[in-house]
């Protein structure tokens, strides 16, 4: 039996917060990425590595990207410093196949707008409030493994209007308890590659250990992998293409 392939998963971050923020590097010592990679290495059928803002191209060469079957993306205080050339390219990777995992305050991420065609705004209050995220779509990979609910005790709030493109999929949606409510988990196509979308993650709050949500990114990454087969290919085609197949097919 051949061995079944790995995905391969780069887990992007910034890194500026646990560098200047004491309250964050309390909570990620080593980075949200290194926490998220972590859970994801546990798994046998998943290989991560971690990729951030200062590294020379970010992280992101071309071989880099190349190799990753997954894109996880967080980002918040440096949205304006990710190079043009590399989010080009990561759109790109996505249109060929590769996965896209965008967290919380990735929702401003440039890639994730330049996929969206919006400006992806939303209303938010940081306030260490109660959300209990809801699940819209009973029975989607995504959300294998989890009951009809989870809580988070304390989360920074998003609210709608969410200035997204209706989602392929619903997966998610969160109240929180000031009253507002936020569509927390949604996903599209872009190409050949899917994108998920999902909220919780501020910095300030240790909600990358929660197992919960880890579970929910590990089912991601399985969902967002590219299979292992022909991608759909595009291009302009000569009249007469179709037969010139079938006749290498019948040799």
């Amino acid at each position: 039996m051949a061995k079944a392939k790995k995905i391969h998963v780069t887990v992007w971050n910034e890194g500026r917060h646990e560098k200047t923020n004491k309250k964050v590097a309390k909570i990620y010592p080593k980075g949200m990425h290194a926490v998220i990679a972590q859970a994801l290495n546990r798994q046998k059928d998943i290989e991560a590595r971690t990729a951030t803002l200062d590294e020379p191209k970010h992280g992101l060469t071309d071989s880099v990207l190349r190799n990753t079957n997954v894109l996880i993306w967080w980002g918040h205080m440096a949205h304006h410093e990710v190079d043009d050339e590399i989010v080009e390219k990561i759109k790109a990777r996505v249109y060929e196949g590769m996965g896209l995992i965008c967290l919380h305050s990735a929702h401003m991420s440039k890639i994730f707008t330049r996929l969206m065609g919006t400006i992806c705004m939303l209303k938010w209050r940081e306030a260490g409030e109660r959300e209990i995220l809801w699940v819209t779509k009973p029975g989607h990979p995504i959300v294998e493994g989890i009951d009809d609910h989870f809580i988070l005790p304390k989360t920074e709030m998003y609210g709608e209007h969410f200035d997204i493109p209706e989602p392929d999929e619903q997966i998610f949606i969160s109240s929180f308890e000031g009253g507002e409510v936020f569509r927390s988990g949604c996903t599209w196509q872009r190409g050949n590659g899917r994108i998920f979308y999902f909220r919780p993650g501020h910095e300030t709050y240790p909600i990358y250990y929660d197992k919960n949500v880890q579970l929910v990114i590990t089912n991601g990454v399985r969902w967002a992998a590219p299979a292992y087969g022909r991608p759909h290919a595009y291009g302009h085609r000569e009249v007469g293409w179709i037969e010139k197949r079938a006749r290498k097919t019948r040799k």
